[in-house]
């Protein structure tokens, strides 16, 4: 005797619970399935062919879609956003940069920069890196002297 649909969507909902609080991908994978096999019974498909739905498509969101859905979750983004896509980007200084004052060309607009290390002071015309952003100001290290 077939499954009735309405079982396969109890089954569904705790699945779908069981996913809301563990956060695994697999139960709401497993839920999906569940509703693939819901939806065959409400064809009349026999029990067999409803195991058999429920199974398949399990297995393929877990084998197939889980490792991709974790894997966007856990990269990181590729693009920075405001002042912290310009740390490590390259500057042309403009008025020598001290430990306290200085002036750099930075994505083509001037920049009021540091120097990260407080005893240098340099000159215009270097080509800078940019190690940090200090509210409006780069903070900066001559290209050749980075390790």
């Amino acid at each position: 005797m077939p499954m009735p649909w309405y079982l396969w969507l109890i089954v569904a909902a705790a699945l779908g619970a069981a996913e809301a609080f563990t956060l695994t991908f697999a139960f709401g994978l497993l839920a999906a399935a569940a509703l693939v096999a819901a939806v065959v019974a409400g064809f009349g498909g026999g029990l067999l062919a409803q195991v058999l739905a429920f199974a398949v498509s399990g297995a393929v969101g877990l084998l197939v879609v889980r490792p991709i859905a974790r894997r966007q979750i856990t990269t990181p983004p590729l693009s920075r956003e405001g002042a912290e896509a310009l740390v490590g980007r390259s500057a042309v200084v403009l008025q020598d940069v001290t430990a306290t004052e200085g002036l750099v060309k930075l994505a083509g607009e001037e920049w009021s920069a540091r120097s990260y290390d407080e005893s240098q002071v340099i000159p215009a015309g270097t080509t800078v890196e940019v190690l940090g952003i200090e509210g409006a100001r780069a903070v900066v290290y001559p290209r050749e002297l980075l390790p």
